[in-house]
């Protein structure tokens, strides 16, 4: 492998004052996700249908970023498939195209990290990842685009913590160190120390905040300084695929925000539902979700486009999700998601 190039650090971020920043409406603003070759192309249609099935009246527009072909890509990341493209223009949906420069096929989940900051910048952003369904109305959420969140609909992933090594604290505090920002306010003090939700972590599943030009070029550059020049006590850390949950909460804090339970309650549970694969839908998502699901997919015009790819084929239009469903009760689910994987993968019902 070739050494690591050392960068620089980034010159030390203040905590942005969002006491004294402008209200913004919490109903007027546009949502972006990423949108590629492959399987996201017909995610992003789902993401699309259920947006207009469930919010008619969405003031914002819908923007998927769509990662340019470069000497970052081994294959085309671009979407070529004419009939995607006419769905998602039907669907109201609209391609951003952005160029890969610091991560693309390396680091495929540093779409969303390089996307944001080509966003328009007229009004503030909400990011979903397109493996998301909108279930309910946006306007219930009580966004203040000001003091940006994420999802809290996450486990411990990040860090690995070994036997002999630093702990969370020190291993969060350089980090927060490295990037000038305060460290002691981050903490929920409810958790006990050295715990893992002692500390600001999120799902990358949604974010948002007032403007993405500034939030996506701190997001990038956060990214890329973790990457180049970690602190020493990253030193045994796994960087992939956590950079972006990683550098988020270090981004979120260091414009003025933090945890917010009364938008992450709504968007994890009710109005978004962030399924990640469809068998993991089927099994585990309330009836509500699955019947939204078949009701946006089952019109002609986009039933057609959808049965393209194998996995929805079978898993909505050739039942293979109703039987998946069937297997478990979702009053009892088992407490971990392997457990769910494995007996999908037993039945042959886990595909992706």
């Amino acid at each position: 492998m070739a050494p690591q190039k050392q960068r620089t650090p980034k010159p030390k971020a203040r905590v942005k004052p969002a006491a004294d920043a402008p209200v913004l409406r919490s109903d007027d603003f546009n949502i972006v996700a990423v949108v590629q070759a492959g399987r996201l192309q017909y995610e992003a249609i789902l993401l699309a249908a259920s947006l207009r099935r469930t919010n008619p009246d969405f003031k914002g527009r819908l923007l998927l970023a769509e990662p340019q072909n470069n000497a970052q890509w081994q294959t085309s990341p671009e979407v070529r498939n004419a009939e995607v493209l006419t769905c998602l223009a039907q669907l109201g949906a609209e391609i951003i195209p952005f160029e890969s420069k610091a991560f693309g096929q390396s680091y495929p989940y540093g779409n969303k990290i390089e996307a944001l900051a080509h966003m328009p910048g007229d009004k503030p952003f909400l990011f979903l990842d397109t493996d998301t369904l909108i279930t309910g109305d946006l306007s219930r959420v009580p966004f203040d685009f000001n003091r940006p969140t994420a999802s809290m609909k996450r486990e411990g992933t990040w860090p690995e913590i070994s036997l002999y090594g630093p702990g969370y604290a020190e291993i969060w505090k350089s980090l927060y160190d490295r990037f000038g920002l305060e460290f002691d306010s981050s903490l929920d003090l409810s958790q006990p120390d050295e715990y893992w939700q002692r500390y600001l972590y999120f799902n990358a599943g949604f974010f948002y905040h007032a403007d993405p030009q500034e939030f996506g070029q701190r997001f990038v550059d956060y990214a890329e300084t973790i990457r180049d020049a970690p602190p020493d006590a990253l030193v045994c850390q796994v960087m992939t695929p956590w950079l972006d949950q990683v550098a988020l909460p270090l981004v979120i804090h260091s414009l003025g925000g933090g945890r917010q339970p009364e938008v992450s309650t709504l968007m994890d549970h009710e109005v978004t539902c962030h399924y990640r694969v469809l068998p993991l839908l089927y099994a585990r998502e309330s009836d509500a979700v699955v019947d939204l699901l078949e009701e946006i997919s089952a019109p002609n015009w986009i039933k057609k486009v959808l049965k393209q790819y194998e996995p929805m084929k079978r898993m909505i239009f050739q039942g293979k999700g109703r039987k998946a469903r069937e297997m478990f009760d979702r009053g009892n689910l088992p407490r971990r998601e392997q457990a769910i994987r494995n007996q999908l993968k037993r039945a042959k019902l886990w595909m992706r």
